[in-house]
């Protein structure tokens, strides 16, 4: 369980202002609004990357700040708005950094540790790129090698920002079929309102740096709400958003 107690970041201006919202376990749950809305903030603040201006973020009734690099590490794992590395490593042994947290000084990883990879590599469709090099790969499969990642670090809670935004229509139902597979509380900037509507289960919508919605997703993408965040007409026709040109 995530509780976002009056969070506010402010940054000469104000991004966040005095959030408050639970982030249920187990489930899926879409961060939407137009750019700059504060949801990449957000997401650094969940994952003890940005401590807020006021407010606190709760894990499990423990405050982020609170946890040790190394806990945290074991908690919440991050996928990253833009899929980049520094370093020429194959995407097996970036794959295998998500196991980091749980390796003491100077272990060498184990075969669990390498079967882990190989399970998440295959989960993602990246197994055949395990000797690739980030020059070698796509955008989209270098994002997809970072999702496996993120899943190979095992933890409850998964942070994703934009994920999909880099891949083809395949890949990105993959994906988001892979999360609702998982029982981690995955918490996810998307901005493709269909997909959210078919694979996510909860939402909180954002407006101006405030929260406009926090409930089921479908109580949340209606017309109304996507006017007024948005600035487009929409409607429903057989369960989907359509948009009115």
């Amino acid at each position: 369980m995530i509780t976002l107690d009056h969070i506010t970041v402010s940054f000469g201006r104000r991004i966040l202002d005095n959030i408050s919202a639970g982030i249920a376990e187990g489930r899926i749950t879409a961060v939407m609004g137009p750019n700059g809305c504060g949801k990449t903030t957000l997401l650094r603040c969940i994952g003890g990357l940005l401590e807020p201006t006021g407010g606190q973020v709760f894990i499990d009734g423990q405050r982020v700040q609170d946890f040790s690099a190394r806990a945290l590490a074991q908690k919440v794992a991050f996928v990253r708005q833009q899929a980049q590395t520094d370093f020429e490593f194959s995407a097996f042994e970036t794959v295998l950094m998500g196991r980091n947290p749980y390796q003491k000084r100077l272990q060498n990883e184990s075969q669990a540790d390498w079967d882990i990879v190989e399970q998440c590599m295959r989960q993602t469709g990246t197994w055949h790129l395990r000797m690739a090099k980030p020059h070698e790969m796509s955008g989209g499969e270098l994002q997809r090698v970072m999702i496996a990642r993120a899943l190979a670090q095992q933890t409850p809670v998964l942070l994703m920002d934009e994920p999909v935004s880099n891949l083809d229509i395949a890949h990105q139902l993959e994906i988001m079929r892979l999360l609702r597979e998982t029982d981690k509380s995955v918490v996810i900037v998307i901005h493709d309102l269909n997909l959210a509507l078919q694979f996510c289960d909860d939402l909180l919508l954002f407006h101006d740096g405030q929260l406009l919605y926090s409930g089921l997703v479908a109580g949340g993408l209606i017309p109304e709400n996507i006017l007024k965040v948005y600035g487009v007409k929409t409607h429903m026709a057989e369960g989907r958003i359509i948009f009115d040109y």
